[in-house]
């Protein structure tokens, strides 16, 4: 196992490397650069030319390059010339929002398609199954931008049930009970909106393992040794059925990961998709390149997680 999972981290140094040149050298491509747009019109123009020239934005790419991967690995991510303050406290400010509400959305993502998959995959063909197959159709069909804009005109705007913009309630003091209730009551529409829209894949998979798993052999078995109903779902069909879900566990994170970035601009939720969104309208490339590499990071490391699990689950799949 150890050896899978050395090689599999092995594999990922260069991914890691490759994506890191392909964010520095498409960000350098966009057009104009932090200092377009965000200076006093009277200011000299030679002015801002020598600040280019103190800043090295003139050098060659991979000299840019090589000071921006030394930085990069000493946790310095450069300065926000938009926020006027390090990189790396701007994104520790943000990072934490975006984590709590990916975490929300995971629970509410499991909690409603492990219960739905089970109903669907047990009762198939019968008029449950259609329901719950119709809603993963439609949640497969609806963009996610779309479904979370009328989650925010109904439950937002129309009901008022739940706060339209924020993280928490301005005027409350960090580390109160009522500043944690603010901050759960913030979070709540967002992730539930994302999860919502999100679980179709999970429901579809697990409906078909048990589906594919109720036909195997070793159940016909258990039945014709006379094993109850009950006991044949819940120590053989569920528990065969339920195991490769924990595989897919990693790329929900990949998953979260594009969701996020539509939720948090749309709720006006402050994480690190928004804080994306806003600094490339800013070209604020510090940030830009800081929060995409992050992104990318998570990405590549919820598919190693993957297919570790999954390599535990199923050791055939093992690199011998």
């Amino acid at each position: 196992m150890w050896k899978f999972s050395l090689r599999r981290i092995l594999i990922m140094i260069p991914q890691l490397v490759l994506l890191s040149i392909l964010i520095f050298v498409l960000a350098k491509m966009m057009p104009g650069d932090a200092l377009s747009g965000q200076i006093d019109p009277n200011v000299d123009p030679a002015r801002l030319e020598e600040l280019r020239i103190q800043l090295g934005w003139y050098d060659p790419w991979h000299e840019q390059y090589a000071r921006w991967v030394g930085g990069v690995l000493q946790g310095d991510f450069g300065q926000s010339f938009r926020f006027k303050m390090p990189v790396t406290e701007l994104i520790g400010q943000r990072i934490v929002n975006s984590f709590w509400l990916s975490v929300a959305t995971l629970i509410f993502t499991y909690l409603i398609a492990i219960p739905l998959g089970i109903t669907s995959g047990r009762y198939n063909d019968t008029f449950r199954d259609q329901l719950i197959t119709g809603y993963s159709y439609v949640g497969f069909a609806t963009p996610l931008f779309i479904f979370a804009l009328v989650m925010l005109w109904i439950f937002g705007f129309q009901l008022q049930w739940f706060p339209t913009s924020g993280s928490v309630t301005p005027g409350l003091e960090p580390g109160t009970f009522d500043y944690f209730m603010s901050k759960l009551y913030h979070l709540l529409l967002p992730a539930l909106s994302m999860a919502l829209i999100t679980t179709y894949s999970t429901i579809q998979y697990l409906r078909n393992e048990i589906v594919d798993t109720k036909q195997k052999d070793f159940i016909l078995l258990a039945r014709a040794k006379g094993a109850s109903e009950q006991r044949v779902y819940n120590r053989h069909i569920l528990r065969n059925s339920l195991l490769p879900i924990a595989a897919f566990f990693g790329f929900e994170i990949t998953g979260l990961i594009g969701g996020s970035i539509f939720i948090e601009n749309i709720f006006g939720y402050p994480g690190m998709g928004q804080l994306l969104i806003e600094s490339i309208s800013l070209r604020d490339y510090s940030v830009v390149t800081a929060t995409t590499l992050l992104f990318g990071v998570a990405s590549v490391m919820g598919a190693l997680l993957s297919d570790i699990i999954l390599s535990l689950i199923d050791p055939r799949i093992r690199i011998k």
